[in-house]
């Protein structure tokens, strides 16, 4: 009996049939279970991950309020008398100013604030949300904070409180079970470079964005095609919508990132790590939105339109207003 289990294990490994089916299985089932394992432990772990993320104290749900800005001095606080009324904040925090040259913000006298984590004791002007970071206006001992964004040619404060009640009230992530058959294989086909794609977002604008290409993958039998935005050596941002969208998952749609694009062309998109964009949990947030091309559609020569559903990533969140 040993002798015949050896030689069963050595032609399993040369991929020889002589072996009867039981054997096989008996040989190959140990190494099937890890995988699948892991992949589950792997996953489990990245929505902890996630969670985690949103939860923290300047996380999306923090967020309390979208203020955007004039021309002219506004005064800023909790007092319903404050042209900026914030929700969570002393009475009287300062003064903003849009000037020609961009943002300038006054505090109060005698009211504790720090500019990225030095005590602010005269006028600054604020440097918008961006790959440099921008300016973090830190009050009620830093549970509170104030950054200023720009979209366009308007400006805007944003504003986050640890003690925010979408925040309390958050009770994590609700995911469809993870499923490896959604971790699918696929091929990037780069544009000519300088393409761009109109995106448009929550709030009106659109942005001419860099397309470096798009993804084609197969499933159900069909060939599916998602344009992708990012850089392709570091990794593709994909926006889609799908069956579900505004049914199990989020009305506006899902996005998901993508490990750097292989020599090959090859890249995996793996649809159980699609996720919510901001705008699911507050109304302060400006996500762009999807394109069209990317609605996971197909249309037969009939004329009719059958459209993927993709059952794995992020669902709805329960307390979204959208």
């Amino acid at each position: 009996m040993k002798t015949r289990a050896r030689a069963c294990l050595f032609v399993t490994s040369l991929f020889v049939t002589a072996c009867s089916q039981q054997d096989r299985v008996a040989v190959a089932t140990p190494a099937v279970a890890p995988v699948a394992d892991a992949f589950q432990r792997e996953h489990a772990a990245w929505v902890r991950e996630r969670a985690a993320d949103l939860g923290k104290p300047d996380g999306w749900i923090s967020l309390i309020g979208l203020h955007w800005i004039e021309p002219g001095t506004h005064s800023v606080g909790g007092g319903e008398e404050n042209a900026i009324h914030l929700a969570i904040a002393p009475d009287r925090l300062g003064q903003v100013e849009q000037r020609a040259d961009g943002l300038y913000f006054q505090p109060t006298e005698g009211v504790p604030i720090t500019a990225d984590g030095t005590p602010l004791r005269g006028e600054l002007k604020l440097t918008p949300e961006g790959a440099g970071g921008g300016t973090k206006l830190e009050y009620d001992g830093g549970k509170g904070q104030i950054t200023a964004i720009k979209r366009g040619q308007r400006l805007a404060l944003r504003v986050r409180h640890a003690d925010a009640p979408a925040r309390l009230a958050f009770h994590g992530l609700d995911f469809f079970p993870a499923d490896p058959d959604w971790r699918v294989q696929a091929h990037f086909v780069p544009h000519p470079a300088g393409r761009t794609l109109p995106i448009a977002s929550v709030i009106g604008t659109v942005t001419d964005t860099p397309n470096p290409g798009y993804v084609t993958f197969e499933k159900e039998g069909r060939e599916w095609r998602l344009e992708a935005l990012g850089d392709p050596e570091k990794g593709l941002n994909l926006m889609f919508q799908d069956q579900t969208t505004g049914k199990l998952s989020y009305g506006v749609g899902r996005y998901l990132h993508t490990d750097p694009v292989a020599a090959d062309g090859t890249v995996v998109v793996d649809f159980n790590r699609a996720y919510n964009p901001p705008c699911a949990y507050t109304d302060y947030a400006t996500c762009p939105l999807p394109p069209p091309e990317n609605r996971l559609a197909w249309q037969d020569g009939n004329g009719q339109r059958e459209r993927l559903a993709v059952l794995a990533g992020e669902k709805k969140y329960a307390l979204a207003k959208h």
